[in-house]
């Protein structure tokens, strides 16, 4: 009596040079959908919608700030300037809770960002927020 199933079709080829014939189709597929979504992403030049909650603030107002730094390094808390000495009795305590809000101009150089912070480290300032202005 002869089989009703006939034996697999082997053709001489291991079982990795199988594997490996198999894995073609797949590759060619994946890189299709690669190029697929290339193409698609550089045709579309509609721009985002506004995200949620985003219409309703206004777009110049400006946050809260404790310290401000000024382009040419002053350092201001409600409009007044001060010194290292003199700006621990100014600002609020240090709080864990809420950070320090420091506002900082595009002018503002690194050097004089370093010195306040350096200053607020030895008050005992562990977290502050710096505020910044977006480039135009």
């Amino acid at each position: 009596m002869s089989d009703l199933v006939p034996p697999p079709v082997t053709s001489g080829k291991s079982l990795m040079e199988r594997l490996e014939d198999a894995l073609l189709p797949l590759i060619n597929l994946v890189f299709l959908l690669l190029m697929f979504f290339i193409v698609a992403g550089q045709l579309s030049d509609t721009p985002l919608p506004d995200l949620p909650g985003t219409t309703d603030q206004a777009g110049n107002e400006q946050p809260h700030a404790d310290l401000v730094v000024t382009a040419d390094g002053e350092w201001r808390v409600d409009g007044q300037p001060f010194s290292a000495e003199g700006l621990p009795d100014a600002l609020p305590a240090p709080d864990n809770e809420s950070p320090l809000k420091i506002a900082a101009g595009q002018e503002t150089a690194m050097d004089d960002l370093e010195a306040l912070l350096q200053v607020l480290e030895d008050i005992g300032y562990g977290e502050v927020m710096l505020l910044t202005e977006p480039a135009s």
